[in-house]
């Protein structure tokens, strides 16, 4: 009996909706209790997909982070090694250029190690004797004379420095033909010119070449440049001293010089292996 009436009510009410809108307030009153029941059931599922997305969401955004990380580190190194490639580049088309103008045959080295101790001061390059490098050979970079190789050995040279206090370097005043002789000061920027005369004619900023005597340095490489030096009213010249042309404490390719016409292999020579009847 209890069931028959609830129907006979459900349908009533059914009717009663769907011809009129006279149940609207009760519907609305009734919607205000049941609604805060329907969003606090559906509570739990709204909050696992919204963590469940954020979560996600920090995820990606931090694997993203990441590679972009790694991607901006990967193109700074790239960069810096592009610019060490051009600097490069620049050396070696200024060394390039001045191999044309020098006349002779000259081979490019790049420097291993450097020692600049106070009373010692050798390069060591990748070029040895398999190459035809042989010693007393002058070295020279884009700017000037570097020093004359001391050592050559079968994969590698040792090369004395024009500061070396042991070297010794003939040269002479560009403008007036003066000449003199260089000598190494154990200071990687500065040669001594112990030998002048008091009357020498020489001037700050004089640039000194290389007067080709003694056979080893060719004559017209640049040297150095004349410092500053004090002149007393009597005209006695007191310790002069110059300024290396070539960068010395920067290099990283040298040009080893040969000043014979003799053309020297720049290869290694190959082994002819013995046939079996010999």
């Amino acid at each position: 009996m209890r069931l028959l009436i609830a129907i006979l009510a459900s349908i009533a009410l059914l009717i009663t909706e769907y011809r009129s809108e006279r149940l609207m307030p009760i519907r609305a009153t009734l919607s205000i209790l049941t609604d805060p029941l329907k969003y606090l059931v559906d509570l739990p599922i709204s909050l696992f997909k919204n963590a469940s997305e954020i979560l996600t969401s920090y995820d990606t955004l931090k694997t993203e982070n990441t590679h972009l990380r790694e991607e901006q580190l990967i193109n700074k190194t790239q960069l810096l090694k592009f610019e060490a490639l051009e600097k490069e580049n620049i050396r070696l088309r200024a060394l390039l250029e001045n191999s044309f103008k020098l006349g002779e045959q000259v081979l490019i080295a790049e420097l291993l190690s450097i020692n600049m101790a106070p009373y010692e001061h050798i390069m060591v390059v990748n070029k040895g004797t398999r190459f035809g490098v042989h010693a007393q050979q002058p070295v020279l970079d884009a700017n000037g004379v570097v020093g004359q190789v001391f050592r050559a050995l079968p994969f590698s040279s040792e090369i004395m420095l024009i500061t070396d206090p042991n070297h010794a370097i003939p040269v002479q005043v560009n403008r007036n033909g003066l000449l003199t002789i260089a000598v190494g000061s154990g200071i990687s920027n500065q040669l001594n010119l112990p030998y002048l005369p008091n009357n020498a004619d020489i001037q700050p900023g004089d640039l000194l070449i290389t007067s080709g005597l003694g056979g080893t340095f060719p004559a017209g490489y640049p040297v150095g440049i004349v410092n500053d030096f004090p002149q007393t009213s009597n005209k006695s010249i007191t310790h002069i001293t110059a300024t290396p042309k070539a960068l010395l404490d920067r290099n990283r390719e040298l040009l080893i010089v040969w000043s014979n016409s003799t053309l020297v292999p720049l290869t290694a020579p190959a082994i002819k292996t013995p046939a079996p009847h010999e």
